[in-house]
C-alpha cells in the first residue's frame, strides 16, 4: 500500500511522493523554550516521531532527514528571564532559562519514547551569516529586500504581504478579507495591516544582534524559513522539501508567514509539499489554561506516567482530530500496555511487521486503527472473549515488532516486563503472579480459608482477581487494578 498523507494545503489526501527517495526531508516546529513543554505540546512531537519512524521504515534509516528546531529568543524568554533572574544581565539570564527549559524538553520527549530529529538547530545559531555558509535569518531577510518583497518602516523591516498573489492560500485568508482591527496589529508605517515583522530594533536592555538595519532581533516566523532552508535544502539549490509539520494553531500567522519569507526569497513555487498538522487537546473536556487549573505539563505527567502510557494515550485519537485528554483514558492506555508487555516479554520481535497494522499507518497515519489492530492480534484479547485460537509465535511477533514502530521497543525479556509492569501499576507483578499460583494451589488441594486469605491480601493491594476458563475449559485466574 502506498503512504498517503492529508494535506492541508490543497485540502486533500494524497500519495507520498517524495522529491528525493534517498534523501525523504521533513520539518516540524519545535518548542519555545520560555517554560516547561505541556501536554499540548507533546501532540506534535509524538504525532510526527511516529511519522519519523514510517517514513525510515520504507524509505531506510539513512535516507530521512528530520528537522525540529528550539525558538531561544523570543519576548516570553525575555519576560520570563527578567522576571526569575532579577539580578542578573538579560542575557545571562535568558541563557539560563533556555538552557534549562530545553534540556527538560529533551529530557520529557526522550521519556515519551521519540527518537531525537537528525538535526535541532538553535534559532539563535543562524540569525547572522554562518561560517558554513548555511541560510541564515539576515541574509533572507536581504534577499527579500533585494527581490521586492520587504521593506524598511518605522525601525523594522517587514514582509509586504500584497506582493504575493496568494499569499493566505494555506490558511483560506484573502487579502481584502483581512480588516483592520482587533485582530490585526495596524501601525502607520505598514503598507498594509497583515505586513509582519522579519526583524526589529532591539532596546539597550533587550537581546540584539548586529545588522545592516541596525542592532535588533528576527521576527518569529523567519526563523523556521531560515532553520528548515539551512538543513533541507537540495543539492541542486532547490530549497523546496518535502513535509512541513505542526500544531494548527501554527497555520495562521506562523506557516503562512514561512511560505510567502521562503517562497519570495528563494524563488519557488513552494516550501513544502506536504503541510501536516495535528488536532487541537482538550483536558477532561475544557481548554487547558492554567486559569482553569488544568494547565499539565510533560513533566508533570512523567511524575505519576511512565512515558510508554502518556504515548499510547496520545495515539489512540486520530491526529488530526481533537483529542480529550483524561484520567479515565490514561488508566485505560497503562492496563493495554501492561498486558501487552505479559504478551510478548520473552517474545523476540520479528523481521515483518503486521500488514494490517502497517496499512493503518500509511493511510494518513491512522494509529487508532493500528492500535484497534494491535488488540485484535493480541492474546490477551481473545482470551478475555473465550477465543484463543490462533495466537502464534509468528504473530505475536509481529505484535512486537508493530507496537515498536508505534510506541519505542516494548520489554524484551520477562525481568524487563515485571520491572514496566511495576512501573505502570505501582505493583510488583511478580509478586502478583506468585500470589495467583499459589492460590490455585490452595484451591486444588481445596484449602479454601487459605485461597481467601490470598485473595483478600490482593485486594488490599488494588488488585482484583477473575476467576474462569481457558480455551480449554481448564480453570484459569486474571487480574486486574481496582479503579
Amino acid at each position: 500500500m502506498e503512504l498517503r498523507l492529508y494535506d492541508t494545503l490543497t485540502k486533500e489526501k494524497r500519495a507520498f511522493t517524495p522529491i528525493d527517495p534517498s534523501n525523504v526531508r521533513m520539518y516540524v516546529c519545535g518548542p519555545t523554550v520560555y517554560d516547561f513543554a505541556h501536554i499540548g505540546n507533546a501532540r506534535p512531537v509524538i504525532v510526527f516521531d511516529v511519522l519519523f519512524r514510517l517514513l525510515r521504515h520504507r524509505y531506510g534509516a539513512d535516507h530521512v532527514t528530520y528537522v525540529r528546531n528550539i525558538t531561544d529568543v523570543d519576548d516570553k524568554i525575555n519576560d520570563r528571564a527578567a522576571r526569575d533572574f532579577p539580578g542578573l544581565p538579560l542575557n545571562e539570564a535568558i541563557r539560563k532559562v533556555t538552557e534549562k527549559t530545553a534540556d527538560q524538553f529533551q529530557a520529557d520527549v526522550a521519556a515519551l519514547g521519540c527518537l531525537p530529529p537528525t538535526h535541532q538547530p538553535r534559532a539563535t545559531e543562524f540569525v547572522l551569516p554562518r561560517a558554513d555558509g548555511r541560510a541564515d535569518m539576515v541574509t533572507l531577510i536581504r534577499q527579500l529586500i533585494a527581490r521586492g518583497h520587504a521593506y524598511e518602516a518605522g525601525g523594522e523591516v517587514l514582509f509586504d504581504v500584497q506582493s504575493m498573489p496568494d499569499y493566505g492560500a494555506l490558511s483560506g485568508r484573502r487579502l481584502d478579507e483581512q480588516k483592520a482591527g482587533a485582530r490585526v496589529a495596524v501601525d502607520a508605517h505598514k503598507r498594509n495591516p497583515a505586513d509582519f515583522v522579519l526583524w526589529k530594533l532591539s532596546s539597550e536592555n533587550e537581546p540584539g544582534w548586529d545588522s545592516p538595519w541596525g542592532r535588533g532581533r528576527p521576527g518569529w516566523h523567519i526563523e523556521c524559513s531560515a532553520m528548515s532552508a539551512a538543513y533541507l535544502g537540495g543539492e541542486r539549490g532547490d530549497e523546496v522539501f518535502d513535509i512541513h509539520g505542526g500544531g494548527l494553531d501554527l497555520i495562521f500567522p506562523h506557516h503562512e508567514n514561512e511560505i510567502a519569507q521562503s517562497r519570495c526569497a528563494h524563488g519557488t513555487h513552494a516550501m513544502a509539499n506536504y503541510w501536516m498538522h495535528n488536532g487541537f487537546l482538550q483536558v477532561e473536556g475544557e481548554k487547558m489554561s492554567k486559569s482553569l487549573g488544568n494547565f499539565v505539563t510533560i513533566n508533570d505527567l512523567l511524575r505519576d506516567w511512565p512515558g510508554e502510557v502518556v504515548r499510547l494515550n496520545m495515539l489512540k485519537t486520530h491526529y488530526r482530530s481533537p483529542i480529550d485528554w483524561t484520567l479515565k483514558g490514561l488508566e485505560e492506555s497503562r492496563r493495554v500496555l501492561d498486558d501487552w508487555y505479559k504478551d510478548v516479554a520473552d517474545i523476540e520481535p520479528s523481521d515483518d511487521i503486521d500488514p494490517e497494522f502497517l496499512d493503518a499507518l500509511l493511510d494518513d497515519l491512522n494509529t487508532h486503527k493500528a492500535i484497534t489492530r494491535l488488540h485484535q492480534i493480541s492474546p490477551t484479547l481473545r482470551l478475555s472473549e473465550g477465543r484463543l485460537d490462533d495466537w502464534s509465535g509468528d504473530a505475536a511477533r509481529r505484535h512486537k515488532k508493530s507496537a515498536a514502530l508505534l510506541l519505542g521497543l516494548l520489554p524484551q525479556t520477562a525481568a524487563e516486563r515485571t520491572e514496566r509492569g511495576r512501573s505502570l501499576t505501582g505493583i510488583d507483578t511478580a509478586r502478583i503472579d506468585q500470589s495467583i499460583n499459589d492460590r490455585a494451589a490452595a484451591r486444588a488441594r481445596k484449602d479454601f480459608k487459605e485461597s481467601d486469605r490470598i485473595r483478600d491480601e490482593l485486594a488490599a493491594m488494588g488488585v482484583v482477581l477473575k476467576d474462569g476458563k481457558d480455551a480449554d475449559g481448564k480453570p484459569k485466574t486474571t487480574w486486574e487494578i481496582a479503579r
